[in-house]
């Protein structure tokens, strides 16, 4: 009795792995779903191709292809720039008119803003001043005023400005306004508390 139990188990497994495999299991589970994107386990001890995690880590590369927007936030600060995602832009200190003198390390702490093709202007931004120069590595950053810009690494969320007034790699790095100045005042208080 146990044989043919043992076949029958044995066929019913084998029936599933070939359903799950062909797309006729619908949706799945959210099991089956963890399961199939763990491309060390289930797919590949069941013989089953891997390519839908690879296809759904594409998508996202796709989606953040379009030109960076910068725009305009209000901060401490008073308007400075920022990029798509909200974080505070920066320019340094010792480089030249469409010229980066941040490579490196120093990029790695304040990494460039770049873009392959024109970048756009979002609210507040004078898209006359937003171009783009061609780094060393032959990389397009994007310059405002003729002023590269950066991102600070320390900076993790959107409005914060981690990076303002520091000394380092050589000069120092400030937030840049939409009138295409940095801005080396102090944080502007709203209240007693410094908020």
């Amino acid at each position: 009795m146990r044989r043919p139990t043992r076949r029958v188990v044995t066929l019913a497994s084998a029936v599933l792995a070939v359903a799950v495999a062909t797309g006729c299991s619908g949706g799945g589970s959210g099991r089956d779903s963890a399961r199939e994107a763990d491309a060390g386990t289930g797919a590949r001890a069941e013989g089953r191709p891997v390519e839908a995690p690879a296809a759904a880590s594409s998508s996202p590369a796709a989606s953040s292809s379009p030109a960076p927007t910068v725009s305009v936030r209000k901060t401490t600060y008073g308007k400075v720039l920022v990029d798509a995602k909200g974080r505070t832009l920066y320019v340094f200190g010792k480089d030249t008119k469409n010229t980066s003198h941040c490579s490196g390390a120093c990029a790695r702490a304040w990494p460039p803003l770049l873009d392959k093709t024109a970048p756009t202007a979002g609210g507040g931004v004078k898209a006359g001043l937003l171009k783009t120069a061609t780094r060393g590595d032959g990389k397009k950053q994007v310059t405002y005023n003729g002023r590269p810009l950066y991102r600070f690494d320390v900076d993790r969320k959107a409005g914060e400005a981690n990076g303002q007034d520091i000394d380092a790699f050589g000069a120092k790095w400030y937030v840049i306004g939409p009138q295409g100045k940095p801005i080396t005042t102090e944080p502007k208080t709203t209240n007693d508390n410094g908020y």
